[in-house]
Order: C-alpha cells, then sequence, then structure tokens
C-alpha cells in the first residue's frame, strides 16, 4: 500500500482563523481524515465531532458518544499541531476500533500504530508534548520533599476529604504549601 497522507495545511492560514473557523476547518479535517480511512474500511461511520474536552488530553476517541472530543483551548494554541497529529491519532483510534477485531485491541497497539504509519504516514507516538496549563489549571499548591505540585479542583477537594497522594519521585506525602511553611 502506497502511504496516502493528509496534506500540512499552511501555518499563515491557520493562524488567521477565528475559534468558530478554526473549529469549522478542524471539522473539516476531520471528514477529510474519515474519508481517507473509508479508502481502507468502506464500512467505518462517520464520527460525531465535540469540542469539549478539558484538561490535558488534547483529542479522545469517544465510541460511546459515536465521536471525536477535542480540546478547544489546546486546539487554538497548538493549531498545526492538531491538523497535522491529532486529528489524524484519534481517527486511527476511531477506525481501529470498528475493525472485527478492534474491541480486543490494545489503544496503541500494533494495529493502531499500523493505521498510524500505512495510512497518515505519521510515527505513531502516542502522547503530546503541549503546554497544558491554560487548558487544565491547577491552581491548588502541594509539595513535598523535592518540588511542587499544581493540582486541580477534583484532587483538591479528594485531599480536603482525607485521600492522600504521594509524589512519584521522592515518594513522600503531598502537603499544602501553605501546611509546609509552618
Amino acid at each position: 500500500m502506497s502511504r496516502p497522507t493528509l496534506p500540512a495545511p499552511d501555518a499563515a492560514w491557520l493562524d488567521s482563523l477565528s475559534h468558530a473557523a478554526l473549529e469549522g476547518a478542524a471539522a473539516e479535517r476531520v471528514e477529510a481524515a474519515w474519508r481517507l480511512a473509508r479508502e481502507v474500511y468502506p464500512g467505518l461511520p462517520r464520527p460525531a465531532l465535540w469540542f469539549d474536552l478539558r484538561g490535558q488530553s488534547a483529542g479522545q476517541a469517544h465510541f460511546g458518544r459515536g465521536g471525536l472530543r477535542l480540546n478547544r483551548v489546546l486546539l487554538a494554541e497548538n493549531r498545526r499541531a492538531f491538523f497535522v497529529e491529532i486529528i489524524p491519532h484519534e481517527m486511527a483510534h476511531w477506525l481501529v476500533r470498528h475493525l472485527d477485531e478492534g474491541r480486543r485491541v490494545r489503544p496503541h497497539g500494533h494495529e493502531w500504530r499500523t493505521v498510524m504509519r500505512d495510512l497518515y504516514g505519521l510515527a505513531p507516538r502516542v502522547t503530546h508534548g503541549f503546554d497544558t496549563r491554560r487548558a487544565s489549571p491547577a491552581p491548588y499548591r502541594y509539595t513535598c520533599d523535592c518540588r511542587e505540585h499544581h493540582l486541580g479542583a477534583r484532587r483538591h477537594a479528594r485531599i480536603a476529604a482525607g485521600q492522600r497522594y504521594y509524589c512519584r519521585h521522592c515518594r513522600q506525602w503531598l502537603r499544602p504549601v501553605a501546611e509546609a511553611s509552618v
């Protein structure tokens, strides 16, 4: 099989788009990635698309809802990477899941890597390197023996309810910054 790829969008054009136009262009990119995937698997259903993903994840193939979720904040801050890498990454998940053995394969296993390489012409990278501070604000500061940690509202509430978290590096329990200075 030859290596068909989606053409990389012009960076100046992407930067000029308003938020609404950017989401429209992302929807068109999802459509193009889906059409390319249908060349391999004609029975592939069209995924719905939402821009409601929050936190540190850039995208998600959500099979229960029947579509793809994209992080609106990370999309706006990393436009080219979304069009070149994230959308094909999530569409590869969508395709692999709909294959006959799709429910049994690992999310980033051999089948997914093959789709990324052979269909989209991309290196099968599992994670992104985006700055997620604006997409995933973590205003609650905690410390351990080696560094400061920033936690979100959910983990902060769990700590207030009695759950304990420890640092993966120094293996010490996290303490609120105000408590650490006493």
